[in-house]
């Protein structure tokens, strides 16, 4: 499961990109439905805390705020989108970079939905599954489609790369 070194750029855009459309798509439902979006602040925070030994919280809202916290969120929202699609090029051995296929990054990206139901919010207090949100279905299902959307971003913006890949001297 070893990545080409000369796919490693492209996978580094495929996961910009994609991260991007994401972003865009809770934009979109901020702007449009007043659906609020995880803030990356309160990631940033999480991984602050995370040096002085705290990996879990009652409520991450309520933690001690820590400097640098919403660069330090937004920055590794976009690290994990990108290692993310590392995996994902990875998994196919680049084949999703010459020749990409819709199925394979839509069903990974929403795999991916599995990481912020067991790992980040249990860690920031939200319960495993958003099951401590006042809204849970709402907020599983809001996470459910973003990562869908993720796998949407995938997959179109492995198009373009592929595109650079073929006219590649």
């Amino acid at each position: 499961m070893m990545i080409d070194a000369s796919y490693a750029l492209g996978a580094v855009a495929v996961g910009i990109g994609a991260t991007l459309l994401m972003d865009l798509w809770n934009l979109f439902l901020k702007r449009v439905f007043n659906i609020p979006s995880l803030d990356y602040c309160l990631l940033g925070r999480w991984l602050r805390h995370i040096p002085g030994g705290i990996f879990r919280h009652t409520s991450i809202a309520a933690a001690p705020k820590k400097s640098a916290e919403c660069a330090v969120g937004w920055a590794a929202h976009y690290t994990i989108g990108v290692v993310f699609a590392l995996g994902f090029v990875a998994l196919t051995s680049g084949r999703s970079l010459l020749n990409p296929s819709f199925l394979p990054a839509l069903f990974y990206g929403i795999a991916t939905v599995v990481f912020p139901f067991f790992i980040l919010q249990p860690a920031l207090g939200f319960g495993i599954a958003a099951s401590r949100t006042p809204k849970p279905t709402q907020a599983r299902l809001k996470s459910l489609v973003t990562h869908t959307v993720f796998g949407i971003g995938l997959y179109a913006c492995a198009l373009g790369v592929s595109y650079f890949l073929r006219i590649r001297p």
